[in-house]
Protein backbone atom coordinates (compact mmCIF):
# COMPACT_ATOMS: atom_id res chain seq x y z
CA UNK A 1 0.00 0.00 0.00
CA UNK A 2 1.41 3.40 -0.92
CA UNK A 3 2.19 6.19 1.53
CA UNK A 4 -0.86 8.30 0.74
CA UNK A 5 -3.29 5.40 1.08
CA UNK A 6 -1.76 4.62 4.45
CA UNK A 7 -2.01 8.29 5.43
CA UNK A 8 -5.70 8.38 4.57
CA UNK A 9 -6.28 5.22 6.60
CA UNK A 10 -4.34 6.64 9.53
CA UNK A 11 -6.44 9.81 9.41
CA UNK A 12 -9.63 7.74 9.27
CA UNK A 13 -8.42 5.60 12.17
CA UNK A 14 -7.68 8.70 14.21
CA UNK A 15 -11.15 10.07 13.48
CA UNK A 16 -12.61 6.88 14.90
CA UNK A 17 -10.14 6.95 17.79
CA UNK A 18 -11.37 10.39 18.79
CA UNK A 19 -14.82 8.87 19.09
CA UNK A 20 -13.64 7.03 22.21
CA UNK A 21 -13.74 10.34 24.06
CA UNK A 22 -17.55 10.46 24.07
CA UNK A 23 -17.64 14.24 23.99
CA UNK A 24 -20.13 17.07 24.10
CA UNK A 25 -21.12 19.27 21.15
CA UNK A 26 -20.38 23.00 20.98
CA UNK A 27 -22.44 25.02 18.48
CA UNK A 28 -22.19 28.63 17.31
CA UNK A 29 -23.36 30.98 14.57
CA UNK A 30 -26.82 31.37 13.14
CA UNK A 31 -29.52 29.89 15.36
CA UNK A 32 -32.79 30.94 13.70
CA UNK A 33 -34.06 27.35 13.63
CA UNK A 34 -32.55 26.23 16.91
CA UNK A 35 -29.74 24.44 15.09
CA UNK A 36 -27.29 25.51 17.81
CA UNK A 37 -29.46 24.33 20.71
CA UNK A 38 -27.99 20.91 21.40
CA UNK A 39 -30.55 18.69 23.15
CA UNK A 40 -29.80 17.36 26.61
CA UNK A 41 -28.04 15.25 27.63
CA UNK A 42 -25.20 16.80 25.63
CA UNK A 43 -22.80 13.92 26.14
CA UNK A 44 -21.41 10.76 24.56
CA UNK A 45 -21.29 12.15 21.01
CA UNK A 46 -18.78 10.58 18.62
CA UNK A 47 -19.59 12.31 15.32
CA UNK A 48 -21.37 15.46 14.21
CA UNK A 49 -22.84 16.84 10.98
CA UNK A 50 -24.50 20.08 9.90
CA UNK A 51 -27.14 20.62 7.25
CA UNK A 52 -29.05 23.68 6.11
CA UNK A 53 -30.52 24.98 9.38
CA UNK A 54 -30.33 21.69 11.26
CA UNK A 55 -27.73 19.61 13.05
CA UNK A 56 -27.06 15.93 13.72
CA UNK A 57 -25.00 14.13 16.31
CA UNK A 58 -24.07 10.47 16.55
CA UNK A 59 -23.99 8.96 20.03
CA UNK A 60 -21.55 6.26 21.11
CA UNK A 61 -24.44 3.81 21.44
CA UNK A 62 -25.13 4.10 17.70
CA UNK A 63 -28.17 6.38 17.92
CA UNK A 64 -28.56 9.71 16.10
CA UNK A 65 -29.89 12.93 17.65
CA UNK A 66 -31.13 15.66 15.30
CA UNK A 67 -32.34 19.20 16.00
CA UNK A 68 -33.14 22.49 14.28
CA UNK A 69 -35.22 22.99 11.16
CA UNK A 70 -37.52 20.03 10.69
CA UNK A 71 -39.76 21.35 7.91
CA UNK A 72 -38.99 18.34 5.73
CA UNK A 73 -38.72 15.77 8.49
CA UNK A 74 -34.91 15.89 8.36
CA UNK A 75 -34.72 15.61 12.14
CA UNK A 76 -37.05 12.60 12.36
CA UNK A 77 -34.60 9.71 12.46
CA UNK A 78 -36.33 6.59 11.13
CA UNK A 79 -36.79 3.61 13.44
CA UNK A 80 -34.91 1.65 14.46
CA UNK A 81 -32.57 4.44 15.56
CA UNK A 82 -29.68 2.10 16.24
CA UNK A 83 -26.41 0.74 14.87
CA UNK A 84 -25.35 3.96 13.11
CA UNK A 85 -21.62 4.62 12.65
CA UNK A 86 -21.67 7.87 10.63
CA UNK A 87 -24.00 10.73 9.76
CA UNK A 88 -24.29 13.50 7.14
CA UNK A 89 -26.57 16.49 6.59
CA UNK A 90 -27.61 18.01 3.27
CA UNK A 91 -27.89 21.71 2.50
CA UNK A 92 -31.41 21.31 1.14
CA UNK A 93 -32.93 19.48 4.11
CA UNK A 94 -32.10 15.79 4.02
CA UNK A 95 -30.14 13.54 6.35
CA UNK A 96 -28.08 10.40 5.88
CA UNK A 97 -26.94 7.77 8.31
CA UNK A 98 -24.53 4.91 7.70
CA UNK A 99 -25.31 1.65 9.53
CA UNK A 100 -22.68 -0.72 10.88
CA UNK A 101 -23.83 -3.33 8.38
CA UNK A 102 -22.95 -1.11 5.42
CA UNK A 103 -26.41 0.18 4.54
CA UNK A 104 -27.44 3.84 4.25
CA UNK A 105 -30.63 5.26 5.72
CA UNK A 106 -31.88 8.56 4.27
CA UNK A 107 -34.73 10.83 5.38
CA UNK A 108 -36.05 14.37 4.98
CA UNK A 109 -36.47 16.33 1.78
CA UNK A 110 -36.67 14.03 -1.23
CA UNK A 111 -37.72 16.34 -4.05
CA UNK A 112 -34.88 15.12 -6.27
CA UNK A 113 -34.59 11.54 -5.05
CA UNK A 114 -31.76 12.38 -2.67
CA UNK A 115 -33.19 9.93 -0.14
CA UNK A 116 -33.64 7.08 -2.64
CA UNK A 117 -30.51 5.02 -2.03
CA UNK A 118 -29.82 2.94 -5.16
CA UNK A 119 -29.84 -0.83 -4.95
CA UNK A 120 -27.93 -2.70 -3.81
CA UNK A 121 -27.90 -0.73 -0.58
CA UNK A 122 -24.94 -2.60 0.83
CA UNK A 123 -21.18 -2.48 1.38
CA UNK A 124 -21.06 1.27 2.05
CA UNK A 125 -18.23 2.54 4.24
CA UNK A 126 -18.76 6.30 3.88
CA UNK A 127 -21.52 8.78 3.19
CA UNK A 128 -21.76 12.48 2.28
CA UNK A 129 -24.46 14.97 1.37
CA UNK A 130 -24.60 17.91 -1.01
CA UNK A 131 -27.39 20.43 -1.31
CA UNK A 132 -29.86 18.08 -2.98
CA UNK A 133 -27.75 15.05 -3.79
CA UNK A 134 -26.15 12.24 -1.84
CA UNK A 135 -23.00 10.18 -2.15
CA UNK A 136 -21.88 6.87 -0.73
CA UNK A 137 -18.45 5.26 -0.76
CA UNK A 138 -18.37 1.49 -1.26
CA UNK A 139 -15.88 -0.89 0.31
CA UNK A 140 -14.52 -1.69 -3.17
CA UNK A 141 -13.47 1.95 -3.68
CA UNK A 142 -16.33 3.00 -5.96
CA UNK A 143 -18.72 5.90 -5.35
CA UNK A 144 -22.48 5.84 -5.76
CA UNK A 145 -24.36 9.12 -6.18
CA UNK A 146 -28.07 9.95 -6.41
CA UNK A 147 -30.46 12.89 -6.24
CA UNK A 148 -30.29 16.18 -8.12
CA UNK A 149 -28.06 15.91 -11.17
CA UNK A 150 -28.63 19.19 -12.96
CA UNK A 151 -24.91 19.94 -12.88
CA UNK A 152 -23.79 16.33 -13.35
CA UNK A 153 -22.86 16.16 -9.68
CA UNK A 154 -23.96 12.52 -9.63
CA UNK A 155 -21.93 11.49 -12.70
CA UNK A 156 -18.72 10.12 -11.22
CA UNK A 157 -15.84 10.48 -13.71
CA UNK A 158 -14.21 7.29 -14.98
CA UNK A 159 -12.48 5.36 -13.67
CA UNK A 160 -14.82 5.05 -10.69
CA UNK A 161 -12.29 3.18 -8.59
CA UNK A 162 -9.72 3.50 -5.81
CA UNK A 163 -11.61 6.15 -3.84
CA UNK A 164 -11.02 6.34 -0.07
CA UNK A 165 -13.19 9.35 0.84
CA UNK A 166 -16.07 11.37 -0.58
CA UNK A 167 -17.54 14.84 0.00
CA UNK A 168 -20.49 16.86 -1.27
CA UNK A 169 -20.64 20.58 -2.03
CA UNK A 170 -23.61 22.71 -3.00
CA UNK A 171 -23.98 21.15 -6.46
CA UNK A 172 -20.57 19.57 -6.90
CA UNK A 173 -18.91 16.45 -5.58
CA UNK A 174 -15.40 15.41 -4.62
CA UNK A 175 -13.62 12.13 -4.16
CA UNK A 176 -10.21 11.37 -2.68
CA UNK A 177 -8.22 8.63 -4.38
CA UNK A 178 -5.90 6.17 -2.63
CA UNK A 179 -2.93 7.77 -4.40
CA UNK A 180 -3.63 11.12 -2.72
CA UNK A 181 -5.25 12.88 -5.67
CA UNK A 182 -8.65 14.57 -5.63
CA UNK A 183 -11.29 14.20 -8.35
CA UNK A 184 -14.04 16.83 -8.52
CA UNK A 185 -17.11 17.04 -10.73
CA UNK A 186 -20.42 18.86 -11.10
CA UNK A 187 -21.11 22.61 -10.91
CA UNK A 188 -17.91 24.49 -11.75
CA UNK A 189 -18.91 28.11 -12.37
CA UNK A 190 -16.37 29.30 -9.80
CA UNK A 191 -13.64 26.74 -10.44
CA UNK A 192 -14.66 24.64 -7.44
CA UNK A 193 -13.90 21.50 -9.45
CA UNK A 194 -10.49 22.70 -10.68
CA UNK A 195 -8.14 21.11 -8.17
CA UNK A 196 -4.95 23.18 -7.92
CA UNK A 197 -1.63 21.65 -8.88
CA UNK A 198 0.13 19.75 -7.58
CA UNK A 199 -2.87 17.47 -7.12
CA UNK A 200 -1.05 15.12 -4.79
CA UNK A 201 -0.55 14.15 -1.15
CA UNK A 202 -4.12 14.87 -0.05
CA UNK A 203 -5.52 12.90 2.90
CA UNK A 204 -8.96 14.52 3.32
CA UNK A 205 -11.44 16.55 1.27
CA UNK A 206 -14.44 18.79 1.92
CA UNK A 207 -16.99 20.70 -0.14
CA UNK A 208 -18.49 24.14 0.51
CA UNK A 209 -21.34 25.90 -1.25
CA UNK A 210 -19.21 26.81 -4.26
CA UNK A 211 -15.69 26.15 -3.01
CA UNK A 212 -13.63 23.11 -2.13
CA UNK A 213 -10.95 22.22 0.37
CA UNK A 214 -8.29 19.56 0.63
CA UNK A 215 -6.07 18.59 3.55
CA UNK A 216 -2.50 17.70 2.66
CA UNK A 217 -0.41 15.01 4.33
CA UNK A 218 1.86 17.72 5.74
CA UNK A 219 -1.04 19.31 7.65
CA UNK A 220 -1.67 22.22 5.28
CA UNK A 221 -5.03 23.10 3.70
CA UNK A 222 -5.56 23.97 0.04
CA UNK A 223 -8.78 25.78 -0.93
CA UNK A 224 -10.19 26.77 -4.30
CA UNK A 225 -13.37 28.02 -5.99
CA UNK A 226 -15.58 30.94 -4.99
CA UNK A 227 -13.57 33.33 -2.83
CA UNK A 228 -15.83 36.37 -2.44
CA UNK A 229 -15.55 36.28 1.34
CA UNK A 230 -11.97 34.95 1.41
CA UNK A 231 -13.22 31.48 2.26
CA UNK A 232 -10.30 30.12 0.24
CA UNK A 233 -7.63 32.19 2.03
CA UNK A 234 -6.39 29.91 4.82
CA UNK A 235 -5.14 32.00 7.76
CA UNK A 236 -1.46 31.77 8.66
CA UNK A 237 0.11 29.69 9.90
CA UNK A 238 -1.31 27.14 7.47
CA UNK A 239 0.07 24.15 9.35
CA UNK A 240 -0.81 21.32 11.73
CA UNK A 241 -4.38 20.82 10.48
CA UNK A 242 -5.97 17.39 10.91
CA UNK A 243 -9.51 17.99 9.60
CA UNK A 244 -11.34 20.44 7.35
CA UNK A 245 -14.96 21.42 6.65
CA UNK A 246 -16.69 23.75 4.22
CA UNK A 247 -19.76 25.93 4.77
CA UNK A 248 -21.75 27.93 2.26
CA UNK A 249 -19.30 30.83 2.28
CA UNK A 250 -16.84 30.02 5.05
CA UNK A 251 -14.34 27.33 5.97
CA UNK A 252 -13.23 25.58 9.14
CA UNK A 253 -10.10 23.67 10.08
CA UNK A 254 -9.20 21.60 13.13
CA UNK A 255 -5.63 21.78 14.43
CA UNK A 256 -3.65 18.93 15.97
CA UNK A 257 -3.62 20.78 19.29
CA UNK A 258 -7.43 20.65 19.45
CA UNK A 259 -8.09 24.26 18.43
CA UNK A 260 -10.37 25.37 15.59
CA UNK A 261 -9.66 28.01 12.95
CA UNK A 262 -12.55 29.48 10.94
CA UNK A 263 -12.45 32.00 8.11
CA UNK A 264 -14.64 33.54 5.42
CA UNK A 265 -18.09 35.08 5.74
CA UNK A 266 -18.86 35.88 9.37
CA UNK A 267 -22.10 37.85 9.32
CA UNK A 268 -23.70 35.67 12.00
CA UNK A 269 -20.66 34.69 13.99
CA UNK A 270 -20.09 31.42 12.15
CA UNK A 271 -16.34 32.05 12.32
CA UNK A 272 -16.33 33.02 16.00
CA UNK A 273 -15.37 29.78 17.73
CA UNK A 274 -16.56 29.88 21.36
CA UNK A 275 -14.04 29.93 24.18
CA UNK A 276 -12.31 27.97 25.40
CA UNK A 277 -11.11 27.02 21.93
CA UNK A 278 -9.48 23.78 23.00
CA UNK A 279 -9.89 20.01 23.27
CA UNK A 280 -11.89 19.73 20.04
CA UNK A 281 -11.71 16.45 18.11
CA UNK A 282 -14.28 16.83 15.30
CA UNK A 283 -15.83 19.67 13.28
CA UNK A 284 -18.77 20.32 10.97
CA UNK A 285 -20.32 23.38 9.40
CA UNK A 286 -23.70 24.02 7.85
CA UNK A 287 -24.99 25.90 4.85
CA UNK A 288 -27.17 28.02 7.13
CA UNK A 289 -24.10 29.63 8.68
CA UNK A 290 -23.53 27.67 11.87
CA UNK A 291 -20.70 25.59 13.19
CA UNK A 292 -20.47 22.43 15.29
CA UNK A 293 -17.63 20.70 17.06
CA UNK A 294 -17.13 17.87 19.52
CA UNK A 295 -15.11 18.68 22.60
CA UNK A 296 -13.56 15.71 24.35
CA UNK A 297 -11.43 15.04 27.42
CA UNK A 298 -8.01 13.66 26.69
CA UNK A 299 -4.59 13.44 28.26
CA UNK A 300 -2.50 14.65 25.33
CA UNK A 301 -2.72 15.52 21.68
CA UNK A 302 0.28 15.76 19.42
CA UNK A 303 0.76 15.79 15.64
CA UNK A 304 2.04 12.60 14.04
CA UNK A 305 3.16 11.60 10.58
CA UNK A 306 0.82 12.90 7.84
CA UNK A 307 -0.68 15.45 10.24
CA UNK A 308 -2.95 12.95 11.96
CA UNK A 309 -4.01 13.28 15.60
CA UNK A 310 -2.41 11.05 18.18
CA UNK A 311 -4.64 11.15 21.25
CA UNK A 312 -4.31 9.40 24.58
CA UNK A 313 -7.84 8.74 25.81
CA UNK A 314 -9.05 7.16 28.98
CA UNK A 315 -9.27 3.38 28.23
CA UNK A 316 -12.74 3.07 29.73
CA UNK A 317 -14.20 5.46 27.18
CA UNK A 318 -14.23 3.17 24.16
CA UNK A 319 -17.07 3.83 21.76
CA UNK A 320 -19.80 1.33 21.09
CA UNK A 321 -20.67 2.96 17.82
CA UNK A 322 -17.23 2.47 16.32
CA UNK A 323 -15.33 -1.20 17.46
CA UNK A 324 -24.98 24.56 2.73
CA UNK A 325 -27.55 26.73 0.83
CA UNK A 326 -25.48 29.74 -0.40
CA UNK A 327 -26.20 33.03 1.38
CA UNK A 328 -29.90 33.74 1.60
Amino acid sequence: MNRIAIAALVLLFCQFTTAFAQGSIVAWGRNNEGQCNVPEPNADFVAVAAGGGFSLGLKDDGTIVAWGDNSSGQCNVPAPNADFVWVAGGYGGHSLGLKSGGTIVAWGSNDYGECNVPAPNASFVGVAAGEEHSLGLKSNGTIGAWGANDHNQCNIPAPNADFVAVAGGGAHSLGLKADGTIVAWGWNDYGQCDVPTPNANFVAVAGGGAHSLGLKADGTIVAWGLNNYFQCIVPAPNADFVAVAGGALHSVGLKADGTIVAWGWNNEGQCNVPTPNSNFVAIATGAARHGLAIRADFVAVEPTTWGAIKAQFRPAEKSKAVSSHLAE
